[in-house]
């Protein structure tokens, strides 16, 4: 994907959020979270992310049920983990019923240390 082509498509993903990202964006705005500052659909290499934090390396991402499966959600994260990011994936269903959980665990997740691994954000050990 062309540079020009990934800006407009980032700016076009903004347009049209849907409700988890909305729910979800109004948290990390403005550094709500703790004073850090995330970017929504935001463009990496070839790849359009849903949110990033760049100065921790952070990338959230929220999946509707069309990812249960994806074999290119793997690939991207490989590519984003070669390139030092931390992915966290969170189901549109508990971004909208559990927000409150997901902004904790994107907050740990900015807390700590990176880690290679990818990561699906869950409750665990709240």
């Amino acid at each position: 994907m062309r540079k020009g082509s990934k800006t407009s498509t980032a700016r076009a993903l903004r347009r049209r959020m849907t409700d988890a990202e909305q729910r979800i964006w109004y948290f990390l705005r403005g550094r709500h979270l703790v004073g850090f500052k995330f970017r929504r659909q935001h463009p990496i290499g070839p790849y359009v992310v849903d949110f990033v934090c760049l100065a921790h390396k952070l990338v959230v991402e929220l999946d509707g049920g069309q990812h249960a499966s994806d074999p290119n959600d793997l690939r991207r994260d490989a590519f984003l983990q070669r390139n030092g990011y931390r992915v966290l994936r969170f189901w549109n269903n508990e971004a909208l019923s559990n927000t409150s959980v997901v902004c904790e665990s994107i907050l740990r997740a900015v807390l700590v240390e990176p880690s290679p691994r990818r990561v699906r954000g869950q409750a665990e050990g709240c």
